[in-house]
């Protein structure tokens, strides 16, 4: 299937009957052209059929798709060894920002989805057809290869494209061939929600490569244990686990939008204790619908009709609305997204005793949210999506707290898990184990996704990060990703993060500084973590509000964006957690000076806490991060100098460079 609406060899392009080519691009389109549309078409067929003449053995295409930016650009002329990506806007004099960031976003879609664009030269044209004639300056090419955006007048189109042609040799790419190359996305979580939402499949947003198969293969997984339940009336729970941005958010996402399609009719959804990500995501489909002048199908509007907010639940809430043991839940699938983070006994039961007056509240939140499905008189299925490691705060007690829950009172649910959950080097302790292997316990490895699929520039990131964590600097730097495709530098100096960021953000692309909760003594270098942040307009605001994230002003902590990432991210480093003698110290800071946080042998401890919330912030990104790590002063006991070395010495010995 052709990427683009119309196409042909300059030759024929030049010739075409206007009225032609309008009429392929209006039988194309899904719904009637309105008279601006065919108007804007009209100056862009007129123009390309000009720019054809002078440009023999290129190829146009015009309404060539954008599959993860849900767009198309209006033309995109392969000429020589260049990849042309023109965008016109008719009636315009000037060059508004987001227009320029929207032909930019297109090129470096191109570049780093499409697979045979990835060794191409791109140049992203805007075209104001109004505007006055340019001061033609051919500007920068980044390190891969897509140039920077130039704004343009139609006048000025036809000779900078001839100057590009003429300062280079290369060989010329073959139209067809390009054209035909395999397009491989990997989406924001934002970005997939988004698309899923609106009627996507998720072959259409994911990588066909390792991680995206590895989705593919836990979804239907998860579609066989939910058949066989709705076929037997049986119930089960299935616990889906992964590394660091496998993707499990996604997984849960497409396997609840896969429950709501017309065909299916079952009432799913997506449940998480993780409150920013249940706001970002909700806000972001909301915006999303209200760009969306028309939805794409009928699938889409049957799934459309479906609010945001019933569709993604802060599982909190959820939890509130079944306190009364007659009311029974309509859904028949219920994801879980970070169940790793599900309060155990002692924290739910003293929660609920506080805040919500109920004082014979005596079960932990798995215990409760699994008694609440086993009300359904019919059939359900529960999907746990386990972030292992990922353990951030007081009372999240992990895997190990939803089989406890079932081994106590739910004897009759059916358990599905991947294999190394009953590892003895696992979560689970050898009485949980032992408990498992003596029910009706299936292990089936598609439940786990092995494949980091968050960075699309590098699969090693999860691991790499687990070394720095760890004790063995040398291993670390063996698993260094490749500098080329995920940059990751040291600096000491705030400012030298916040310029390097700026530096690599470009179009939709979104950066961040990042910092532990408990990193109060950055708060010298303006970095204050206990300051409040609105989640939805740090995540989703564009550049023009210093409330976002590329304003570089404010840091998100642990608890902000874990389930959530960015494109480029600032990851500071304070004295919380530190080098000792003996490896990694946990510490906190209380009053005027730092704690030390003693790890316990069994469970998870504080100590946990603490190092995980590192593991979050360090993978939050998908394309590349610098790490600060303050100079400290000697004249400030909290901040030894002494300390803050010690730490850049271990990341320099891992691997990572100072910036230069």
């Amino acid at each position: 299937m052709s990427r683009a609406w119309f196409d042909a060899p300059a030759e024929l392009m030049a010739k075409a009957a206007p009225e032609l080519v309008l009429g392929h691009l209006a039988k194309a389109t899904q719904f009637p052209a309105e008279l601006p549309q065919i108007s804007a078409w009209q100056f862009s067929i007129a123009h390309l059929q000009q720019l054809a003449w002078a440009l023999p053995g290129a190829h146009v295409f015009l309404e060539f798709a954008i599959p993860r930016m849900g767009r198309r650009a209006d033309a995109v002329i392969v000429a020589g060894p260049l990849i042309l990506v023109l965008e016109y806007k008719v009636g315009d004099r000037g060059f508004a920002r987001h227009a320029i960031e929207q032909v930019h976003g297109y090129a470096l879609d191109l570049k780093n989805f499409h697979v045979t664009s990835h060794d191409k030269a791109i140049v992203p044209l805007l075209i104001a057809s109004e505007a006055q004639p340019q001061q033609l300056d051919l500007g920068f090419w980044a390190p891969d290869r897509v140039h920077a955006p130039l704004c343009l007048s139609p006048g000025d189109v036809l000779p900078t494209i001839q100057r590009l042609l003429a300062s280079g040799d290369e060989p010329a790419i073959e139209p067809l061939c390009w054209a035909d190359g395999a397009y491989r996305p990997t989406p924001s979580i934002i970005e997939a929600a988004e698309a899923l939402y609106a009627g996507h499949d998720v072959a259409e947003i994911s990588r066909s490569e390792a991680g995206a198969e590895n989705l593919s293969r836990t979804a239907a997984a998860v579609d066989r244990i939910v058949a066989e339940m709705r076929g037997c009336g049986g119930k089960a729970i299935c616990f889906v686990t992964g590394v660091p941005g496998a993707g499990k958010t996604l997984a849960g996402l497409n396997i609840a939008c896969g429950r709501l399609a017309r065909d299916v009719g079952e009432d799913a959804t997506f449940l998480s204790g993780n409150g920013p990500l249940v706001d970002v995501l909700r806000e972001a489909l909301r915006r999303d619908g209200r760009r969306r002048r028309q939805p794409a199908g009928s699938e889409a509007l049957h799934i459309a009709d479906r609010s945001p907010d019933k569709f993604i639940q802060n599982v909190h809430h959820f939890r509130d609305e079944y306190l009364p043991p007659e009311q029974t839940p309509s859904e028949h699938v219920v994801i879980f997204d970070e169940a790793q983070r599900a309060w155990d006994r002692a924290m739910a039961s003293d929660f609920m005793r506080r805040k919500r007056g109920q004082t014979g509240f005596d079960q932990s939140e798995p215990a409760f949210l699994l008694s609440v499905m086993d009300r359904r008189p019919d059939w359900c299925v529960v999907v746990c999506l386990i972030g292992e490691g990922q353990e951030i705060n007081r009372g999240e007690a992990g895997v190990a707290e939803w089989v406890r829950a079932l081994q106590a009172d739910l004897p009759h649910w059916r358990i599905h898990l991947p294999p190394h959950l009953l590892a003895e080097t696992g979560p689970l302790d050898a009485g949980l184990r032992w408990h498992l292997g003596r029910r009706r316990t299936i292990a089936d490895p598609d439940l786990h996704l092995a494949t980091s699929v968050r960075s699309f520039r590098s699969d090693r990131v999860s691991a790499y990060v687990a070394a720095v964590l760890g004790e063995d600097a040398a291993a670390a730097a063996r698993l260094r990703p490749d500098p080329a495709q995920f940059p990751i530098w040291l600096v000491r100096d705030l400012a030298q993060a916040r310029a390097w960021l700026q530096a690599q953000r470009r179009a939709g692309e979104r950066a961040g500084l990042l910092a532990s909760s408990n990193g109060l003594r950055l708060k010298p270098e303006g970095l204050h973590v206990k300051a409040p942040i609105d989640v939805c307009h740090w995540f989703l605001n564009g550049n023009d509000d210093v409330r976002a994230s590329n304003a570089l002003e404010d840091a998100a902590t642990e608890f902000a964006v874990q389930g959530l990432e960015l494109d480029w991210t600032g990851v500071a480093w304070d004295l919380n957690f530190r080098r000792g003698d003996t490896g990694w110290l946990a510490r906190e800071f209380r009053g005027t000076r730092w704690q030390t946080i003693n790890a316990t042998a069994d469970g998870l401890s504080r100590a946990d806490y603490v190092k995980n919330a590192y593991r979050v912030l360090l993978t939050r990104a998908r394309q590349g991060m610098v790490i600060f790590v303050p100079r400290g002063d000697a004249a400030d006991a909290t901040r030894p100098p002494g300390d803050y070395d010690a730490i850049a010495d271990w990341l320099t010995a891992c691997g990572v460079p100072a910036l230069p």
